[in-house]
């Protein structure tokens, strides 16, 4: 029976799915609404834990429907990961598969970004009425994008780079009469286009109202993508690769009357304020039936994710 139609429930029950190499989401994300227990973090993810560490109690859990949300299980395809994460962040059940999930939770988190690994993972659930939110990359192929299309337009799914939300890009979102047509939008980030790529292209679509056309991939030792906007303005996205961590957007515009030429950089940090923003939008989504990101941002950005991979170094364009 779901929280909804329970009156004796007294939480709004989320299932966790992990986990996927080097991506500490479960963790995060199921953090940030339970709370966590430092001693329980492992040490490869102590950066996570500092940055718990350093928020205040309040800051911590969410609401949905007038109840508290609560992860109450997860589920890895390695159980002793899943009992790591469960006593780090509280949570009270690990489930021995995913469909143990169906019928004792009221949505699910699918915090993996190795894409193929979503559609699978997602389909009993949405199948069965459940609200899902599903991490980045949503998926890299068509096919599987056109099966996901009708539940992000029911606001039964919702999917996207928590970076969409970061709190660091909030002056550009906010001050956009301060400067004219935008000409070059530089993005850098840390390891390769398929899975960090999209932080940066989700985090400038979720910024500024732009509209990719065709996507270049260019000669360079790691993955560089040259976007061209309909608006005539070029997005270019650097993943360094392994060594160089960074989320970094440069904007620069022609100045407009009455305001100077505008040269700005973001640096994104605030994981946390990213994530939690992201986690209240997806409950929103599903307190107001109502897509939180329109379905429309979603379908481009993976339409230039796909064109990417396809794009050949020093090739002509790839129309999106």
């Amino acid at each position: 029976m779901s929280a909804q139609a329970s009156g004796a429930a007294q939480a709004y029950r989320v299932g966790v799915l992990g986990f996927s190499a080097g991506n500490g989401h479960p963790y995060s994300f199921s953090a940030i609404l339970n709370g966590f227990e430092p001693a329980a973090f492992p040490a490869q993810w102590a950066g996570i834990r500092r940055y718990l560490e350093a928020r205040e109690p309040e800051e911590f859990g969410l609401t949905c429907r007038g109840l508290p949300v609560r992860v109450t299980r997860v589920w890895c395809p390695e159980r002793a990961e899943a009992e790591q994460i469960a006593a780090a962040c509280r949570i009270e059940a690990v489930s021995a598969q995913p469909s143990d999930m169906l019928g004792a939770v009221d949505a699910v988190l699918i915090l993996r970004d190795d894409w193929q690994s979503h559609l699978p993972l997602a389909m009993p659930f949405l199948a069965a009425g459940l609200p899902v939110f599903i991490d980045k990359p949503l998926t890299a192929e068509a096919a599987e994008y056109a099966q996901f299309e009708p539940y992000l337009a029911r606001a039964q799914l919702m999917s996207c780079s928590g970076l969409r939300y970061a709190r660091e890009l909030d002056p550009l979102r906010e001050g956009q009469e301060r400067f004219g047509q935008i000409q070059l939008i530089r993005a850098a980030v840390i390891n390769d286009w398929t899975r960090y790529g999209i932080h940066m292209l989700e985090a400038v679509m979720g910024a500024l109202p732009i509209e990719p056309v065709s996507i270049q991939r260019l000669v360079s030792p790691h993955d560089s993508l040259a976007i061209q906007l309909e608006d005539g303005a070029l997005l270019q996205i650097d993943a360094l690769g392994g060594q160089i961590a960074c989320f970094r957007i440069e904007i620069y515009a022609q100045a407009r009357a009455g305001f100077p030429g505008l040269v700005e950089s973001y640096v994104i940090s605030d994981n946390f304020s990213a994530f939690r923003r992201t986690l209240t939008a997806f409950f929103a989504q599903i307190e107001s039936g109502r897509p939180a990101i329109p379905v429309a941002s979603t379908r481009a950005a993976m339409a230039t994710l796909r064109a990417g991979l396809r794009a050949t170094p020093g090739a002509q364009p790839v129309p999106i």
